[in-house]
């Protein structure tokens, strides 16, 4: 039995909050950062504005004291959005040993999640959660996996032993690098899926896009120091169609209202919760072009978010490339 805090009360936050209690920890803290919110979850026992329909079971503690939340804790899950982790782990006090659920590459930095972390909590046991999860799927108890990805083992028997249930199977490996680019990669190449749905080309163009992006990820991991059979894994292939093939996915769901003719601001606009790919474009791909590697499909997505391409001129774009054999990538 142990503590549990997540810090992050998003959907996914919310989502593992419930997990942990359902997998017998002894105490769950879900740290919000707004009060005001913080007591309505309490009181209310749901998240109504990024998880209603899922009920918050009675042991689960909302709160918005960071140091009350993470009194005691014996494995912290870090939820919050890429781009602003690094400014929650200013506020939070001391952290115990941690994993990161949550996927991209900052803008500012090109820092991978493990690293925004590391920067600010040099030598701390971290690694990170990742696989082909929706939030309410988790919340409601449906059957789902996940990687636990971390080079310290310990850590990854303590946050299987903490979160793994029947219906939610964790397996544990050793390349956080590839976990991570494949958390992060998967969310440009859903968007570039939604827009090739979303513009009427057809499911043949939407399998070979999303088999391409495979090899682009592949190429990236191992790139940074990750192995190409990561990606194969649960937090690359796994993830990959997840987010690529429904409207449950907030990176596919962008792309093919783009691909139908909306614009950017006006999609976002509508949405109370981040779209993660949408950021992480432009910085995977300066990231990549850093270590050398070449990621067309990722480039022409960050074009047609930067408004420098139509969205009919990126695909065939894509299409018009030179003339390889497959096994070069």
């Amino acid at each position: 039995m142990s503590k549990i805090t997540v810090i992050g009360a998003g959907a996914w936050g919310t989502a593992l909050a419930i997990q942990a209690t359902r997998a017998g920890a002894a105490e769950v803290s879900l740290w919000a950062r707004d009060p005001a919110r913080a007591a309505a979850m309490q009181t209310s026992r749901i998240n109504e504005a990024h998880l209603p329909g899922h009920a918050l079971p009675e042991p689960l503690r909302v709160t918005a004291d960071a140091a009350e939340a993470l009194h005691g804790a014996d494995l912290a899950l870090l939820v919050v959005p890429t781009q602003h982790m690094a400014a929650v782990l200013r506020t939070l006090p001391a952290l115990p040993a941690t994993l990161v659920a949550a996927k991209g590459v900052t803008r500012d930095g090109l820092h991978l999640p493990l690293e925004t972390l590391a920067l600010a909590r040099p030598g701390l046991p971290a690694g990170v959660l990742s696989g082909p999860n929706f939030a309410g799927e988790v919340a409601a108890g449906l059957p789902a996996a996940a990687v636990i990805a971390s080079t310290d083992q310990a850590l990854r028997r303590q946050a299987a032993d903490c979160l793994a249930t029947p219906a939610f199977r964790l397996y544990g490996q050793d390349d956080p690098v590839g976990a991570q680019v494949g958390g992060a990669a998967k969310n440009v190449i859903a968007i570039a899926a939604g827009v090739v749905t979303g513009a009427g080309l057809g499911e043949n163009a939407r399998a070979a896009l999303v088999t391409r992006g495979l090899s682009e990820i592949a190429r990236l991991a191992v790139a940074l120091g990750g192995r190409a059979d990561t990606v194969s894994g649960l937090s690359g292939l796994g993830d990959l169609l997840l987010t690529c093939t429904g409207p449950g996915s907030r990176n596919f769901s962008l792309g093919h209202a783009l691909g139908q003719g909306q614009r950017l601001d006006a999609i976002l606009g509508g949405r109370n919760s981040v779209t993660e790919g949408v950021a992480t474009a432009p910085a995977l791909l300066a990231r990549a072009a850093a270590a050398g590697v070449e990621m067309p499909i990722t480039a022409a997505v960050t074009a047609v978010l930067d408004g420098q391409a139509e969205v009919t001129d990126a695909i065939y774009g894509l299409l018009a490339r030179p003339l390889r054999p497959e096994n070069l990538n």
